[in-house]
């Protein structure tokens, strides 16, 4: 992969791009608002998300649910991601109804799609 630096001046304003010669599909990772895993708001997490295997941020999972490129629950199913949710969600003070709006929309999350 090269990488290219284009400065220009506009207006005396000094602009600076930085591209790269990667395909497209390889150069960026697709961003997501919830952790793809357990469906918690990623801009919630104390870390921004988890980490893939070379360290860098992950934009798809959260630092709970994904880090240095693993699971830290793989063996887990959606039944009991559902119900850790839930009562996580519970014990931060969540009612039971809004709870249950959240955890119903756990198979719709990337990870669980494939499971259905």
């Amino acid at each position: 992969m090269t990488v290219v630096k284009v400065t220009a001046v506009v207006h005396d304003l000094v602009i600076e791009s930085i591209f790269s010669t990667a395909k497209p599909e390889f150069a960026m990772e697709k961003h997501f608002h919830n952790c793809q895993s357990c469906g918690m708001p990623l801009k919630r997490d104390p870390k921004g998300g988890g980490t893939n295997a070379d360290g860098s941020l992950n934009y798809m999972y959260c630092s709970f649910c994904y880090e240095m490129g693993v699971f830290h629950n793989p063996e887990i199913d959606l039944i009991q991601m559902q119900e850790l949710v839930r009562t996580r969600l519970r014990e931060m003070g969540f009612p039971r109804i809004l709870a249950g709006f959240f955890v119903r929309r756990i198979p719709k999350l990337e990870r669980w799609k494939r499971h259905e």
